[in-house]
């Protein structure tokens, strides 16, 4: 059943905290009892929203590259392992959407971020000492046999996440409503019941079965009716034309350009005068961004959602998708210096351990970039985030493959010190963009509004409702 919009809301802006108890809608039955369910659970327990703790923390848990002796053989390869890895740009993200709830999904994605950026750092520790005692093949063979034992894992343990919920005839309870009358016992009870499956996950009086281990296993879903494939691919492109979505991706893309600078240029600086790092030592190097990781995972992930639901407290308990993103204000500050203190300090010969200092501080601002960006996407137009999360990641990848090519001329025609100077400004325009969104983001969201509840709708007449 397709949900009831009210096109008059705007998308983005939500009652997460009900300061005067009065919307008849589920809430958080431990802690917070104020704090609103986002989006509403069903009375199915196979719904994702409602599984237990550790059913949600498990779902959040390369051989041809040694064999390619010519261009064309790894242009091949590279070709056909972006066909089949490109997935995991955009699934994992909608996965964490699909089985948290609006105030702890900052953790959580928080989490993602970290196993993410955490594995992209972590890779050149061991490969370092892999490629110069075992030879550089056994650095594609190790990812080949992790990648088999993970296809098992995933298998047997991850769960499909896309449900689709049975919405109830009635307006969503993101606006409120006249406060319940609980005077009769009845209704007591039956108040008491919405807490009691608010709490367990479960319905008490719906009389849904739980999926088998066996259907749990199975790869296919439900079948659609209508193809609706290419629909999916214009509106990528449409959705392009979104403020909100752009920015998104242009954040996301911006902060993933210092980790490729930062990746292009640590073999360059360290390996070279003064330093001489061999590659085992360069990768030894990066247990600085493994530590920026941690941090900024613990950042954006439990600090950001305690600091989302005091904003939406202060503003009469209704949060605005722009609370998520004044976390970036560390970046203004951390961007620039990181660059700073990596370029320059090279220039100047500083002392190695001033350099994993700024590569610490530069994962750290990558880490934020990944979480709140993608937070901010969701939490404004969470209806399509499934759809348009190919938007975003579109503007990011492009970002990371023009900087892919234009560092090194960078560096070679202006030298460590000028390039890393002028590139720390760039940097901090490019992360003091958040502010202007702040200003005038929820005017973008209101200028959507229409026509993002028209695309909700005709989205779920042909099949591909959420």
């Amino acid at each position: 059943m397709a949900p009831v919009i009210d096109s008059s809301s705007v998308p983005g802006t939500v009652t997460l905290v009900d300061m005067d108890h009065i919307l008849e809608t589920r809430h958080l039955n431990h802690g917070d009892h104020d704090i609103v369910l986002i989006p509403t659970p069903s009375k199915n327990p196979d719904d994702p929203l409602n599984w237990s703790p550790q059913r949600k923390l498990l779902s959040t848990v390369c051989v041809s590259v040694p064999y390619a002796s010519t261009k064309g053989q790894w242009l091949a390869r590279n070709i056909i392992l972006g066909f089949f890895t490109a997935p995991v740009e955009a699934i994992p993200q909608i996965s964490v959407t699909d089985v948290y709830f609006t105030h702890e999904r900052g953790a959580y994605m928080g989490l993602y971020a970290f196993f993410l950026a955490g594995s992209n750092y972590f890779a050149p520790v061991i490969c370092g000492f892999i490629a110069q005692y075992q030879g550089w093949r056994w650095v594609f063979y190790y990812p080949s046999i992790f990648a088999g034992c993970a296809i098992i894992f995933l298998f047997f343990f991850c769960e499909e996440t896309n449900f689709i919920r049975a919405y109830p005839d009635e307006p969503s309870a993101s606006t409120p409503t006249e406060p319940p009358k609980l005077g009769s016992e009845d209704e007591k009870e039956k108040s008491a019941a919405l807490d009691m499956e608010a709490a367990t996950g479960v319905s008490i009086r719906s009389g849904h079965t739980k999926k088998s281990f066996a259907k749990k296993l199975a790869l296919w879903g439900p079948r659609q009716e209508q193809n609706t494939l290419f629909r999916r691919l214009w509106q990528c492109l449409y959705f392009l034309s979104w403020p909100v979505i752009f920015y998104s991706g242009f954040s996301y893309g911006s902060y993933l350009v210092y980790f490729n600078i930062l990746n292009g240029t640590a073999s360059i600086i360290l390996g070279g005068e003064p330093y001489h790092f061999g590659s085992s030592m360069i990768g030894l190097s990066y247990l600085g961004p493994i530590t920026g990781v941690i941090l900024g995972s613990l950042f954006t992930g439990r600090f950001s959602d305690w600091l989302t639901i005091k904003l939406a407290r202060q503003n009469n308990g209704v949060m605005e998708a722009e609370h998520r993103l004044w976390p970036f204000l560390a970046c203004i500050v951390l961007v620039p210096g990181s660059l700073i203190l990596w370029g320059v300090g090279a220039a100047h010969e500083i002392h190695w351990f001033g350099l994993v200092v700024a590569m610490c501080m530069l994962a750290f601002t990558s880490t934020c970039g990944i979480t709140l960006s993608v937070n901010y996407f969701i939490d404004s137009y969470q209806e399509l985030s499934g759809i348009a999360m190919a938007s975003v990641i579109l503007v990011r990848n492009t970002m990371s493959f023009a900087i892919g090519y234009g560092i090194t001329p960078w560096i070679e025609n202006m030298g460590y010190q000028n390039c890393f100077i002028s590139a720390a400004f760039i940097g901090m325009a490019c992360a003091s963009v958040f502010l202007f969104m702040i200003k005038f983001g929820k005017t973008f969201r209101e200028r959507s509004r229409e026509k993002y509840w028209k695309l909700v709708q005709e989205n779920w007449e042909n099949g591909m409702g959420k």
